[in-house]
């Protein structure tokens, strides 16, 4: 009986915690760019390891971008490639190659961002990865809004590619639902949540709170640790772009095995989050998803557990399903509604099993063994 109302109080948090980041969400104003005389100098900083099959359409992407020309610099940093990447980019004229040399280091993707920024020329970073697309007018936006709102650091929105498999599927969703979350909690101030694929800060204010300095031995978290740093020098920079002028696009793991060394990769970064903040959340949803397992090994004691977990389940889908719908729409995903309640045992799984292994164990990523 102490455990049904353990999990009870669990589930009441958890369905605070949705209500307010759907509510969160839906107050943000979608951002429409009515500056036509924008002025920002803009670097892309791309950093890239074996992207040889990728690295191609971003650079022809980026080619594109409606913003003027003369307002953007293109800068990629070859990781220690063992394929074709650096041959790819040199086809590029305009773009500027940039070799990684450190080999002893442990975070090299934060190494490449300081060594293209090193480099860059523009007022604003821009970074992005080389797996990524984005829309034409990509650029043109995040300048306005930058402009519009003396924005210090931005998060944009990122969506993951999928084809009809239930592997792409399934990340293509979970992936949209951590979007949702980080626009609310951004827009609201409440955490500190971007994704490295599109971020957007001043050069001075990297420069400012010294870079990675201080995080810089951790092998994750170029992006939220950068961004804390930054909010706690500048709390009222930080902000969130809803436009879907600015969604990037990225490609998804193509093997199970690839895509939990990726969540155990973001959920190993839990322990350094120096936005404590953060922490009473992700042990919230940690230990309510943890519940269903308890529910379920409860049951082979008693078998009503069993019909506690599947009461649970029918729940937790009705309390998630308005704030998974506004992000479809948002998205432009409305046909994953029928995918949401038979994905929800499988993401419950996925979330105990990346969370536990983030914090104790390791995980491989770009052919590198991380601890």
């Amino acid at each position: 009986m102490i455990l049904l109302w353990i999990i009870i109080a669990l589930f009441i948090l958890y369905s605070i915690l949705i209500i307010y980041y759907w509510q969160s969400w839906r107050s943000i104003p979608d951002f429409i760019s009515t500056n036509k005389f924008l002025r920002t100098k803009i670097s892309v900083i791309i950093p890239a390891r074996n992207e040889e099959e990728n690295i191609g359409f971003l650079l022809t992407a980026l080619q594109k971008q409606t913003y003027p020309k003369e307002l953007v610099e293109i800068i990629v940093i070859n990781d220690h490639s063992e394929d074709g990447t650096a041959d790819v980019v040199t086809r590029y004229k305009e773009v500027k190659l940039l070799h990684l040399k450190n080999d002893s280091i442990n975070s090299y993707k934060k190494k490449a961002i300081e060594t293209g920024i090193a480099a860059a020329t523009g007022e604003l970073i821009v970074t992005t990865d080389a797996d990524c697309l984005p829309p034409e007018n990509w650029l043109r936006t995040i300048a306005a809004f930058k402009e519009e709102k003396q924005s210090v650091f931005i998060a944009a929105p990122v969506v993951i590619n999928c084809n009809s498999s239930i592997l792409q599927i399934f990340q293509s969703l979970d992936f949209m639902v951590l979007q949702g979350i980080t626009g609310a909690a951004v827009s609201k101030k409440k955490l500190t949540m971007c994704n490295g694929a599109n971020l957007t800060y001043e050069r001075k204010a990297f420069c400012e709170v010294n870079g990675f300095t201080g995080v810089d031995h951790i092998a994750s978290g170029d992006d939220m640790l950068l961004m804390h740093k930054i909010w706690k020098q500048y709390p009222d920079g930080v902000h969130y772009l809803k436009s879907d002028e600015a969604i990037v696009s990225t490609q998804p793991m193509t093997t199970w095995k690839a895509f939990l060394h990726q969540r155990i990769r973001w959920a190993s970064k839990a322990k350094q989050y120096d936005d404590k903040r953060i922490l009473p959340v992700l042990v919230l949803v940690y230990f309510f998803n943890l519940s269903f397992l308890v529910l379920l090994a409860a049951g082979f004691e008693d078998h009503r557990y069993w019909l506690c977990a599947l009461i649970l389940w029918l729940l937790k889908t009705l309390v998630e399903f308005p704030f998974f719908r506004s992000l479809s729409i948002f998205f432009n995903k409305q046909w994953a509604l029928k995918w949401f309640f038979f994905f929800q045992p499988l993401h419950i799984f996925y979330t105990v099993i990346s969370g536990l292994f983030g914090q104790f164990g390791k995980y491989e990523w770009k052919g590198r063994k991380v601890k």
